[in-house]
This record gives C-alpha cells, structure tokens and sequence, in this order.
C-alpha cells in the first residue's frame, strides 16, 4: 500500500469510515487531517457499531498508530468521552494515539457564537465551535494544544480570548458571556487527561515517510463542503480535498503517492445549500428509510438525491483522484430506473462542468439520463461478476462519465460487504 489520500467526493457522509477501516488493514499510521467533531465516521464490525467523530478509525486495529493532525481542531471533552466510549468497548486507546501539539482547541464560547450565529444566518453547521475555532486560527488569535500545556502562557492566552469573545457576544447578541475561573478550571482538568498524547506529529509522520512505514490520511466531510472548492458559503471551515492532507499534517506532497475519492451510488448532503438533483418527498423518505440516512454526529436526516455526475468530475478534477469507491449501491436495489445527472440547463444553455457562480446551482436543471434498475439483492454479492448485468452497466457508466476508475464496492455496512471490481472481496 502507498501513501494514500482518502476523500469524500461528493456532500461527506459518503461511508468514508467503513472504507478507511478495510484499508486501514495495510497501513502502519492512520491520519486525519482536517475538521473537527463535527464529522462521523461509521464502522460496523459484527454486531456492534463504532461512531468516531475525532479519532481516526485505524484505532479499531491492533497494532496502528492513529494520529490527529495539526490541521484538525479539537474539542478536549469530545476527544475524552470519545477516547472513554472505545475504551468501555474493549478498544486500546493509549500510546497508539498521537495527538498534534499544534491543534488548535474549541472552548464552550467557540460553540456558543456558533449556535447563535446559525440563528442569524443559516448555513446548516452542527453547532460544534468548528467555524468559530478555524476564524481564531485564521485571526491569529486561537489557542493550540502546546499553549494548554504551558500554565502560565494558557492562563493569559485564555483570559484574552474570553474578554474578546465577552465582548461580542455582549454587543451582537446580549448574552452575558464566560468567566475565567470555569473555563479554565475545566481545561486544567482536561490537561491532565490529554497531555500524554501530545507530540510533535510531523515529525513523528515525516520520520514514518523514511522508514517505509505505510500511511493513510483520512479527511473529513466531503469536497463540496471544502472551504475553497466547495458550494461557498454552504461549507465547511477548513480543506475536505486533498491539498488538506498536506497542510494539516506537514507533509510535503512528494510523499503522497494516492488519493481516493469515495462516493455512494446517489447522493446526499445535510444541512443548507443548493442541491440540483435532489429527490421529491416520496423518493427522498424511500431512500433515506432504506440508506439509514441520518447524521452520525448530529442524527438529522440527510438530503438524498441523484447521482451527480458534474460534482464528482469537479472533485475528481480539485483532488486528482487515482481511483473511486463506490458505496451503497445496494440502496438502489429496488427501483425500476436508476438517473444520472450528466449535464446542467441554466437559461437555455448546456453545463457540462461544475459552475463557477454557485449561485447558478439553485436554478439548474439536471439533463439526467435514466438506466434501468436491477431489481435484484446486492448486499449479498461478493465480487463483480456477481452482480446483475443492469447494476454492472450502472458502475460502468459512473466510470465513463467521471473518468477515474472505481476500485472498490461496496453494498452494506459490514466490513464484508465490499468486493473489488476486478474481483472477489
């Protein structure tokens, strides 16, 4: 296995976790590089499933070291109780885990300026402090995880910050603010708990690069959710794409040799934005009841749509994807037509790329192209040449239109239930 990059090519919630788990076999370290808990990787080996929100999922196999990059911010308490739950799992959480000292961390008013300017302007986050901690780190303002380990420059860093923070949310929305003493009571306590994972992380990668060691490097959240190449301002603070992976974890791009785009077989995003091929209601309760499509973070129901042939190319192009993971192709089952959306129609003209005006994206009408549906089970299917002849031609059609080969598939959500497309699983 090379280095390898691994992507949400489309809204996020594409089943990037399961994909990372399986390949998390042939890597030595498992890396995220971006975002916060605000995302939610699901895994499910048996019976039981495992919801990582910060902790990459190479955590679920002996012998890996997970580490969280500099480029992720981090919310002490959810790092804790997350860090707790594996471990009531049977899961080791201990020198496997490395946590970069130059996070920046989420204090309570982080969260509280995050709730109330969704009430202002809504773009649909999860209210987890995420935006409010990259503007702080933007602002040069932010609190890393070495000034927590520092008292003295922790206790000044923070007392800055909460008379800032006091400030606006005084002005903005007449709310009475923080004190001092209990946020910083809290994050002393934290310290003690997380101080042992602290490290310099790109170091420790970049000495993995020259010991052959194998690495893998998850993002979170999905391209068109990135700050720079997605659907602005409906995104994400930080890089979902695969530039992402070098500036949150001080790798140089030399060092990435693959970059993986996974996809479901339709599509959904949550929260607000435009979303050009989404269902009506009737389809959209069938498919979402059947894709079990809701927030691993925040629970709420996912939008579900067509396959958008125009966004994958898009992330295909931003991340310049080597290969695609299909996955839930097994949701499709049972419909009589499968569409694609292969251009857009905005006034008249023809879109055959993704627009620059994301404005646009309101009012396009998707030019689909319908494929007939396989009406037989997939979940059960363990290579390829198993599969119906229509769910063949539907996979190969995605493969022409955006033009990066599929390399895995995947019709569940066991870790078994994922086959090669040249092969058996």
């Amino acid at each position: 296995m090379a280095n390898t990059v691994v992507v949400g090519a489309q809204w996020g919630d594409e089943g990037k976790g399961k994909i990372i788990d399986i390949l998390s076999r042939d890597a030595d370290y498992i890396v995220r590089y971006q975002g916060g808990n605000n995302a939610g990787h699901t895994v499910v080996i048996g019976n039981e499933e495992f919801i990582l929100h910060l902790i990459p999922s190479g955590i679920l196999h002996k012998g890996k070291i997970c580490v969280i990059g500099n480029g992720v911010v981090v919310d002490p308490e959810a790092l804790i109780n997350e860090i707790t739950s594996l471990r009531a799992k049977g899961i080791k959480v201990d020198d496997n885990l490395k946590v970069s000292d130059q996070v920046h961390l989420i204090f309570p008013y982080h969260k509280e300026i995050d709730t109330l300017s969704e009430r202002r302007k809504k773009i649909g986050t999860t209210g987890r402090g995420i935006g409010p901690c990259y503007v702080d780190k933007v602002g040069r303002s932010g609190i890393r995880f070495a000034d927590l380990l520092d008292d003295e420059l922790f206790r000044k860093k923070l007392k800055e910050n909460i008379e800032a923070k006091n400030e606006t949310l005084q002005k903005l929305y007449n709310h009475p603010g923080f004190t001092f003493e209990e946020i910083y009571e809290k994050y002393a306590a934290y310290r003690s708990q997380i101080a042992k994972y602290a490290c310099n992380s790109t170091k420790i990668l970049n000495e993995a690069v020259k010991k052959r060691k194998k690495l893998l490097l998850e993002g979170a959240q999905g391209t068109l959710l990135d700050i720079d190449h997605g659907t602005y301002p409906y995104v994400t603070s930080s890089n979902a794409t695969a530039g992402g992976a070098c500036t949150g974890t001080g790798l140089g791009p030399s060092k990435i040799d693959k970059v993986i785009g996974v996809v479901k077989a339709y599509t959904t995003r949550v929260g607000e934005g435009p979303f050009p091929t989404e269902f009506g209601p009737e389809l959209m309760e069938e498919i979402r009841k059947k894709g079990k499509e809701y927030g691993a973070t925040t629970g709420r129901p996912r939008r579900c749509g067509w396959f958008d042939s125009l966004i994958v190319r898009h992330s295909a192009l931003v991340n310049s994807l080597d290969a695609i993971v299909v996955t839930k192709l097994d949701v499709l089952d049972e419909l009589k037509t499968v569409k694609i959306a292969i251009t857009y129609k905005y006034k008249g003209k023809i879109y055959k790329d993704f627009p620059a005006n994301i404005e646009m994206l309101w009012d396009v009408e998707p030019v689909y192209e319908g494929l007939p549906g396989w009406g037989e089970d997939t979940s059960r299917v363990a290579s390829f040449s198993k599969l119906p002849t229509n769910a063949k031609k539907y996979l190969k059609r995605l493969e022409s239109l955006i033009g990066v080969k599929i390399e895995l598939v995947s019709v569940g959500s066991r870790r078994e239930q994922v086959f090669k497309m040249g092969g058996k699983r």
